[in-house]
């Protein structure tokens, strides 16, 4: 039996890519998806596209209410979505985001005897939020080593951060190797229900910078063109 691999899996184009190297590298995957509260819940229903077109042996997706506790434009529909590139870390910064999300990926992770977790963070082409810098990911690791059943029994988890040094056209070029279809998949952060990218958000700019540069034609359906510099 393969070695087992719990993916975090939003339905953007990262985290498809990183489902697809996953399985590339021999792992049996399970994909993990939250329904956070997001105003762009269209993102689940493409992870539950890119979980079967890239054969997950189970996809779960866990609901978890952020948009409780709210401060950002991504869980508070009373924050606006910025239409132009941040400066600093922006409004669509989720508190405590990726943290909450790798726990419940480490929790099951644990139950199926898993011991490694990836996650589709970047610390290259991305929106400058603090939870997807490398010094992050080293200190949850030692966290999961220390927290668990398993770590503490010598059985040490490790987090894969496959994109973490990858431009967002590198990113879409492996993607495409791997045959992943960016065609299912929704980056948006304001995506319509049927998961039509508004064009102008952060997300949406990397996304259309990405396939530029990668010289790879966007399968992306967008409302509005943005200008990319």
């Amino acid at each position: 039996m393969s070695q087992r691999a719990v993916v975090l899996l939003s339905g953007g184009l990262d985290s498809a890519t990183v489902l697809a190297i996953a399985g590339s590298q021999g792992f049996s995957c399970y994909a993990l998806s939250m329904a956070y509260g997001q105003r762009h819940a269209a993102e689940l229903a493409a992870a539950t596209r890119v979980a079967t077109a890239l054969q997950a042996l189970d996809h779960k997706v866990i609901h978890i209410g952020l948009d409780d506790i709210g401060g950002s434009a991504l869980t508070d529909r009373s924050i606006q979505v910025p239409e132009e590139m941040s400066t600093g870390i922006p409004i669509t910064y989720v508190p405590a985001r990726n943290t909450v999300f790798l726990s419940l990926a480490l929790g099951w992770a644990e139950v199926l005897e898993a011991h490694d977790i990836f996650i589709g963070v970047n610390a290259v082409d991305y929106s400058g939020y603090p939870d997807c810098r490398p010094q992050f990911i080293e200190a949850f690791e030692k966290l999961a080593n220390l927290a668990t059943k398993a770590g503490v029994e010598g059985k040490p988890f490790q987090i894969h951060t496959p994109l973490i040094n990858l431009s967002k056209a590198d990113i879409i070029r492996q993607g495409i190797q791997l045959g992943v279809d960016y065609g299912l998949t929704v980056s948006c952060y304001q995506a319509t229900g049927v998961g039509e990218a508004c064009g102008v958000c952060d997300s949406c700019r990397l996304r259309m910078r990405g396939f530029v540069e990668a010289g790879i034609a966007d399968p992306t359906a967008y409302r509005r063109q943005s200008m990319i510099e």
